[in-house]
């Protein structure tokens, strides 16, 4: 934990350990099946060792004590820190749910899975025909589906997508609480316009801007083309932050644009990031979020950000499972349907990927009530896989999720 000889922080020894951890466990939940007792059991056993940090991690809060004497006087003790507090319960609650899913398809027997090698006559028309050949082929009856195992795969997709939403807003949220490292700050453009390029900085000045006309004048035909308009957008926030806060000082951020129009700006380019990061997922995490994890020194922090991110993987890798079979049971009942698509996101190879058309809005609550007082939005997962539905400007969440400081490794 102090992170032997490789010179990390704590902190970052502490997400690697969980990132590691995860990729051992759940690398190779390729089929939806129960989890081995042995499996299980290491798992909850190691991430107790790990989540155990978190119990030293406290503040000093007022309390009322009563003296010998039987007045009253205040003193100060010890609590967990209220982050944690709310969170680390809420993610235990969610890793629970996500077991207990897999635990679900324990005793059925109406779906099974071919081997990788199993012929193209025997795999028929649920061949997988994207990237991620290598996972089995899943096989369903005939005629599809019972009714009854129909429902339950839908109970269980419905549940675990709302395990995914909760792990992204916390996650999030974390992220955004982290302090921006001093190594990123010094790597900035002096100012936005260097930082996002004459074209998307014309884009974003308008006199009258449109998110959507924004869009269809950007090439976001790759996702490195994608990645880097996101990297450069939240280089431009950042420093237009430190502008306002820094606009009465003269040093090398001073510049001739007012005070409100770097504000609008500034408010322009969060939408446009927020569009970003739900119609697309899948994007690996941006620079500003790998610096974060870094250099991050908040132990309690590292781990919530570490643990929330691990359960979006594996809800993820949950639901690409789901959606599988429910693949194989839709063209076993539509045999002349040859243009049926996945719903799962193109670049599957990205635990955290989700489809264009899931709906990640109004996700900010962070405490276990709220996270099982959710109701499921009936477009959530549209079977569509090519809906383009319009993201809401106010939503907080963060769908990108893949760490260059560690591989997370669990699909």
């Amino acid at each position: 934990m102090s992170g032997g000889g490789k010179g990390v922080s704590s902190a970052l020894a502490l997400s690697n350990a969980i990132t590691n951890l995860a990729a051992s466990v759940f690398g190779e939940q390729s089929r939806l099946e129960p989890m081995t007792a042995d499996r299980k059991a290491r798992w909850r056993r190691e991430i107790s060792w790990l989540l155990s940090v978190a119990d030293h991690i406290v503040e000093l809060v007022p309390s009322q004590q009563k003296s010998k004497d039987g007045t009253n006087m205040e003193i100060m003790v010890t609590k967990q820190r209220i982050d944690l507090l709310m969170n680390i319960p809420a993610l235990r609650k969610l890793d629970t749910m996500l077991i207990d899913c897999l635990d679900n398809f324990k005793d059925q027997n109406e779906f099974y899975y071919l081997s990788k090698d199993a012929p193209d006559s025997e795999k028929g028309k649920s061949k997988r025909k994207d990237d991620k050949w290598w996972l089995p082929t899943v096989k369903v009856p005939q005629d599809g589906l019972s009714d009854k195992c129909r429902e339950n795969l839908q109970s269980q997709k419905e549940s675990v997508t709302q395990v995914l939403k909760a792990a992204m807003s916390i996650n999030a949220q974390v992220l955004s609480e982290m302090e921006i490292p001093e190594n990123y700050i010094e790597a900035l453009p002096k100012n936005g316009r260097a930082s996002l390029g004459d074209a998307v900085y014309r884009s974003i000045t308008v006199e009258f801007f449109d998110p959507d006309q924004f869009f269809s004048s950007m090439d976001l035909s790759s996702e490195h083309k994608i990645l880097d308009l996101k990297n450069r957008l939240e280089a431009s926030i950042v420093i237009w932050k430190r502008k306002m806060t820094q606009k009465d000082a003269k040093s090398a951020w001073g510049s001739a644009v007012s005070f409100e129009k770097r504000e609008q700006f500034e408010e322009r380019a969060e939408t446009i990031l927020h569009i970003i990061k739900h119609r697309f997922p899948g994007l690996p995490q941006s620079s500003l979020d790998i610096s974060k994890i870094q250099y991050n020194q908040d132990v309690g922090q590292a781990l919530l950000e570490s643990y929330s991110r691990i359960l979006e993987s594996l809800a993820f890798t949950v639901l690409s499972r789901i959606e599988d079979v429910l693949f194989a049971d839709n063209a076993s009942q539509n045999p002349k349907s040859q243009s049926c698509k996945r719903n799962s996101s193109k670049d599957e190879s990205q635990p955290n990927s989700v489809s264009p058309g899931f709906d990640t809005n109004a996700v900010s609550a962070k405490t276990l009530s709220d996270l099982l007082t959710w109701s499921l939005d009936q477009n959530d997962y549209d079977e569509k896989a090519d809906s383009t539905d319009e993201m809401s400007k106010d939503v907080d969440g963060n769908g990108q999720k893949l760490t260059a400081v560690t591989n997370r490794g669990c699909d």
